[in-house]
């Protein structure tokens, strides 16, 4: 199936590249290259607000800072966009002037009809919700064909395969199989809001050359989580 439209999700983590904190040029010249889509990054690779709260930091507080490591990796990527040429608009969970404008679906909308990249960080706005959550809630609301989320391995597996080596992988699974087999692909509200939007999740090797277009043009690269 080629999809049309897409919410791709990305770590903050994953634009760490070989480095042990920040951001990493080269893995975002890797991944922006001929992506025509919605993208939420999480902060990870910054902050996180529960690594935060686990010591001794206010949880609300802790989540705020959290979603402004999100902007920072969102306006990366745009600096990275649009050294390359491809136009883009940046939305946020709250607006932070001048540096973007608060999240709208009509506005998200317009400008992929228009043809820009849609960046959409500070996560849903609110505190106790993650990235996960975040890009659900986006690809709803901007009426996205699937949610594409990059990780390191090629798929969803029984078992983690960096660990086992006998791990086998899925290529497609319902919702229900997912949580009966306790399979963590995003956390449960995502998860909740995914099945009961019918919103497809495709799981794929994001640092893979070339996966992403595969991906959008129906090749079989990973694993499709569905009805």
């Amino acid at each position: 199936m080629r999809y049309n439209r897409i919410l791709l999700k990305l770590s903050g983590e994953s634009l760490m590249g070989t480095q042990s904190y920040g951001i990493s040029p080269e893995m975002l010249s890797q991944y922006v290259r001929g992506v025509q889509v919605g993208i939420v990054i999480g902060g990870g690779n910054i902050f996180r607000g529960l690594s935060g709260a686990a010591g001794g930091m206010d949880r609300v507080q802790g989540d705020y800072m959290g979603m402004l490591a999100t902007m920072i990796n969102s306006l990366a990527l745009q600096a990275e966009l649009e050294k390359q040429g491809i136009r883009t608009e940046l939305l946020g969970g709250m607006a932070i002037e001048p540096i973007c404008k608060a999240m709208s679906r009509r506005r998200a909308v317009e400008a992929m009809e228009e043809g820009r990249v849609v960046i959409i960080g500070g996560g849903t706005g609110n505190p106790y919700f993650t990235t996960d959550t975040a890009s659900t809630l986006r690809a709803i609301e901007i009426k996205a064909d699937a949610i594409l989320k990059g990780t390191r391995v090629d798929g969803v597996y029984t078992a983690d395969p960096e660990k086992d080596p006998k791990a086998t992988k899925y290529q497609h699974l319902t919702y229900s199989e997912a949580l009966e087999k306790k399979l963590k692909i995003m956390d449960l509200t995502a998860f909740a809001l995914a099945e009961d939007n019918n919103l497809p999740i495709y799981v794929f090797d994001m640092n893979r050359k070339g996966n992403l277009l595969r991906v959008v043009e129906g090749e079989d690269v990973g694993t499709i989580v569905g009805a």
